[in-house]
């Protein structure tokens, strides 16, 4: 099992050895989970893999650039490793890319191959474009990673998953994903990251919540009152309050931040449906 190759260089090869109970092998496709979160010893992850690790965003650069990846599958697999030695079955493309919920119960990478037939090259495919932009290739992999490496990877997000054992802090589920007791559970910035907000990633900035908890708190749905308790975004009703550690120090401004990114939800719902009104006006009026 392995990755040969860098973030900046691209991956010359792949080696199937049944590290990651997620992949499929075919003999023209395959759906292979990229490095990282492995326990060699137990054959499970125990972490979250990034799009950041060394051979994850080599796999993206070949996309990106059109690069092909020699794969290589290892013969009479044991505990990871081939006792009957290995096989070239030859020159793939990596069509596509996702990050989804493994079933280890922690988040992996993950890459599409298709096998190039004779005479086929692999073709650049662009691995995050931005409507009304124009970016490089390269460009696109290095804001893929910098996102990834920002949220996913941050210490700030380890500390508050830590500090909560993992343990949503508004409805209180602790997702237990495996039979040794893992648990999931995913980080909010409450004053989002990135552009247009530009939020810091400061443990006074972040929950730690459930996937379901998450959704809602991200659109709006579930907000917080100055005095840290949890209400409805949608009808301003007290829902409950906040579980909160002492240490846990979180910052007012950015929770007033979060609410006022939904302070006008009515008015542009109203602004909205009255657009849609007049589109629909101006299409009947066009002449058949």
């Amino acid at each position: 099992m392995g990755i040969a190759g860098t973030a900046k260089g691209g991956v010359d090869s792949i080696i199937l050895s049944g590290g990651y109970i997620d992949d499929v092998y075919g003999d023209k496709e395959i759906i292979y989970t990229g490095e990282g979160g492995l326990d060699r010893s137990a054959r499970r992850l125990v972490a979250d893999q990034t799009m950041s690790s060394p051979g994850n965003a080599g796999l993206l650069l070949n996309q990106a650039l059109g690069y092909p990846v020699r794969v290589i599958r290892g013969l009479g697999i044991k505990r990871g490793k081939a006792t009957k030695g290995y096989e070239y079955r030859g020159l793939y493309r990596v069509a596509d890319h996702w990050m989804t919920i493994g079933k280890d119960g922690f988040r992996i990478c993950q890459f599409k191959l298709l096998k190039l037939g004779p005479g086929e090259e692999a073709q650049p495919r662009p691995v995050d474009p931005v409507e009304g932009e124009t970016t490089s290739l390269e460009e696109q992999v290095r804001r893929v990673v910098a996102r990834e490496q920002r949220i996913r990877d941050s210490k700030v997000v380890a500390e508050v998953k830590e500090m909560y054992d993992n343990a949503c802090q508004i409805c209180g589920t602790r997702l237990v994903v495996s039979p040794g007791g893992d648990a999931y559970s995913e980080a909010a910035h409450i004053h989002a990251l990135g552009k247009p907000h530009d939020g810091p990633d400061k443990t006074w900035n972040v929950l730690c919540l459930c996937p379901n908890c998450h959704v809602l708190f991200d659109r709006g749905a579930l907000q917080l009152t100055d005095d840290f308790d949890v209400i409805d975004g949608l009808t301003q009703k007290f829902v409950r309050a906040l579980h909160r550690k002492k240490e846990h120090h979180l910052r007012v401004d950015c929770v007033r931040q979060h609410r006022g990114r939904w302070a006008n939800r009515e008015e542009e719902s109203v602004v909205a449906e009255e657009a849609e009104a007049d589109s629909v006006d101006g299409q009947a009026e066009l002449p058949l």
